[in-house]
């Protein structure tokens, strides 16, 4: 990690001119569960510059870690994103991580969210998932929300392709909900991620919010739901109000 750092770092600034607020918010130490919403497809921007920015900030001796869907750790950068903490999104890895003291990054929504349409760029959606919530009260663990604008400029989503995952049964082959619909760069459309797509050189804003102790706020026995429903407003407050500062899609 520290050897790929520098060169990766001024890749992904040159590419999105990342903008990242409330570093400081992170707790120091000890585990913490970090809940992102989910963005730009296949690329996911947030991905590699949130693990940039938090190998930089805090050293790459703290460990951190991501979870991604297994096609992710199996396509050609797969090893690339393995070297940097990511591990295969299943409930047993996040709490073997938490409970070994790290940062983990979780992105609830999960190809539901990632390829939502383009007009649906500044909506955080879950799809009422909410399996991180009890995750971080099995391990008493703060979340901290993070909030990402830009990467559904880095192409144009047309659908998610639900019908089509359904249609094709790799809904339940492959684990995938999604075969998405998109129009990008060099070869125009692209079905179900092929043939990949270049990503446009949008500009990636991200936030970190206050870390959330769940007990703390809600009580000894939280309700999971009420948890869910102010933790979406509070990320949805938080990118509407990116939204409304971006000037220009892809510019920013």
């Amino acid at each position: 990690m520290r050897e790929l750092l520098p060169a990766m770092w001024l890749l992904a600034s040159a590419w999105f001119r990342p903008d990242i607020r409330g570093l400081e918010r992170m707790p120091r130490q000890g585990p913490a569960l970090i809940v992102g919403n989910h963005t730009g497809g296949t690329n996911s921007p947030e991905v590699l510059i949130s693990q940039l920015a938090f190998s930089a900030y805090f050293g790459v001796e703290r460990p951190h870690y991501q979870l991604a869907h297994r096609m992710v750790l199996n396509s050609p950068v797969g090893s690339i994103v393995r070297r940097f903490g990511t591990v295969e999104a299943d409930p047993a890895n996040a709490e073997a991580a938490l409970k070994s003291g790290a940062m983990v990054t979780v992105f609830p929504g999960g190809d539901y969210e990632v390829f939502r349409p383009s007009w649906d760029s500044a909506k955080v959606d879950f799809g009422g998932r909410t399996g991180f919530l009890r995750l971080a009260l099995r391990n008493d663990v703060p979340i901290v929300p993070m909030v990402t604008l830009g990467g559904q400029e880095t192409a144009l989503f047309l659908s998610r392709g639900e019908r089509l995952a359904r249609l094709t049964r790799a809904d339940r082959v492959m684990r995938l909900k999604t075969i998405p619909i998109m129009i990008g760069v060099p070869f125009g459309l692209s079905v179900g991620g092929f043939p990949p797509l270049l990503p446009l050189p949008a500009k990636v804003t991200i936030e970190l919010l206050e870390p959330i102790d769940l007990r703390a706020r809600y009580g000894p026995e939280p309700d999971v739901d009420e948890a869910y429903r102010e933790l979406i407003a509070a990320m949805q407050a938080t990118l509407s109000a990116l939204q409304r500062e971006r000037r220009l899609p892809i510019l920013g």
